[in-house]
């Protein structure tokens, strides 16, 4: 693994890394509920405890920390490892978007469906350059089914909610291509990454059905026993989703090759993000280990809308 720096130890199942320009990381702790800022020097502050499952985070253009909540989960051991499980109903408080105010961790719940259907677990976001928030919903595993998952679109101004597509199996990492033309989704269980052409900010183009009525095109999946997380996308294009079970950084090029794949020594790597000077640095959650880790990357990061600029 090239030039690995442990940032923070002991998060809670830590996911949603979001590189601040002060050089500090605000993340999300999903078993602990909470968003943590851990700083360069490795302190970490409570910003605000969240009850449910906090899962994803992104700053929008009002400067406030947007949060996808999953709505909680139960916790088993695996291998040495808290996993999330099927909710009880005691813990599942259903899921929603969320924004914090990070100075005084005040926080609102904005969205928990759109239109009559509930949203059930909410799990990565991104922002377009006009201020609408993509975010997927990657539903909810029970003991003898699940959810088709999902993704949506929040107007710019946070008002309305309307569908993306649904019908995933199920949908986790969201992400813009540089021209804000495409939008990717991972789906977990397949390690199948789509694409979705969009006619205008927020509308999925429609296109030929390939075999369920599918919106999107898959573009890549990876054979044997790998699952897809969250995903950030480099300024080059490639999309660079965090790989479960293999341990790794899977790169994608927009046309589905594979360009590599970066190990991280932890089969629970679950996202990324870029920093640091010309965002050549990535910073990814090693979940399993409850681990912050940075490492220098081979390209730049894409520049996050409303944070990196």
């Amino acid at each position: 693994m090239p030039d690995v720096r442990v940032l923070a130890t002991g998060l809670e199942f830590p996911e949603g890394p979001v590189v601040m320009p002060d050089g500090s990381v605000v993340l999300v702790e999903i078993r602990g509920r909470r968003l943590t800022r851990v700083w360069p020097d490795g302190r970490k502050q409570v910003v605000a405890q969240i009850p449910g499952g906090p899962n994803g985070a992104a700053i929008g253009p009002d400067g406030k920390c947007y949060i996808c909540n999953n709505g909680g989960f139960s916790w088993t051991a695996s291998r040495g490892t808290m996993m999330p499980g099927p909710p009880s109903p005691a813990e599942y408080i259903g899921g929603s978007i969320q924004r914090v105010d990070l100075s005084t961790g005040k926080v609102e719940t904005l969205f928990d469906k759109c239109g009559e259907h509930p949203l059930k677990g909410p799990n990565d976001l991104v922002f377009d350059r006009h201020g609408g928030l993509w975010f997927t919903d990657l539903g909810k595993r029970r003991a003898r089914d699940m959810d088709v998952g999902a993704f949506y679109y929040i107007k710019p101004g946070m008002k309305e909610i309307v569908e993306g597509s649904f019908g995933m199996l199920p949908a986790n990492g969201i992400g813009l291509s540089p021209d804000e033309n495409t939008v990717y989704v991972a789906e977990t269980p397949t390690a199948r990454l789509w694409a979705f052409d969009l006619a205008a900010p927020g509308e999925v183009k429609p296109r030929d059905v390939i075999y369920r009525g599918e919106r999107g095109k898959p573009i890549a999946g990876l054979g044997g026993y790998q699952m897809f997380d969250s995903l950030a996308v480099e300024a080059s294009g490639n999309v660079c989703v965090a790989t479960l079970i293999s341990g790794c950084i899977s790169v994608i090029a927009p046309d589905g090759k594979v360009v590599e794949q970066v190990p991280t020594g932890d089969r629970v790597t679950t996202n990324i993000a870029f920093g640091g000077p010309e965002l050549k640095t990535a910073y990814i959650t090693l979940s399993g280990k409850g681990e912050l880790i940075a490492m220098d990357w081979a390209r730049p990061g894409l520049p996050l809308n409303f944070l990196n600029k």
